[in-house]
């Protein structure tokens, strides 16, 4: 049988991110989001609900987000489920986390006066290619035409139009 373990979560960080490494070197940071589900009740009224995740963030993804991103961030993640197992006091407990494989940052950017100071304008001055659309979507003069006339409009019955 075929098995297939992929989790894909948008929401906000809980608190700020503390990197830590491993004996080996590597990066580690575990995170909570929060991630918010709006929903309809029997009676008509609307219900909020937060649903808390915890993550686990390796390598490089660790130490990108503890660069760029602090409490309120809102991120994606994408990665798979593990089900960790341990015994304290002869109790049996189990907990369920995502170990991140994949994360996108997410919002817009802020200045060096947001909460996280310096390090928010280096994410400013990261995403700066992002503050004007591309080439194809900026405006142009006058006169200028993105696409052919689909029907009954001027110009739809010229020859010259290679369709």
């Amino acid at each position: 049988m075929a098995s297939f373990n992929r989790v894909i979560l948008v929401g906000n960080l809980t608190r700020d991110i503390e990197l830590r490494y491993i004996p080996s070197g590597q990066a580690v940071s575990d995170v909570t989001i929060a991630v918010n589900d709006r929903r309809k009740t029997a009676s008509g009224d609307w219900v909020e609900e937060a649903c808390f995740v915890d993550v686990t963030l390796w390598g490089r993804n660790a130490e990108v987000a503890s660069e760029y991103l602090s409490k309120g961030s809102p991120v994606l993640i994408e990665g798979r489920l593990k089900l960790d197992r341990w015994e304290t006091d002869g109790q049996k407990r189990s907990k369920l986390r995502v170990i991140c494989e994949k994360m996108q940052m997410l919002g817009g950017r802020t200045g060096a006066g947001g909460p996280a100071g310096s390090s928010r304008q280096s994410t400013a001055e990261y995403e700066s290619d992002y503050d004007s659309p591309p080439p194809q979507y900026q405006q142009r003069g006058a006169g200028a035409r993105d696409a052919q006339p689909t029907g009954g409009g001027a110009g739809y019955e010229d020859p010259n139009i290679p369709f």
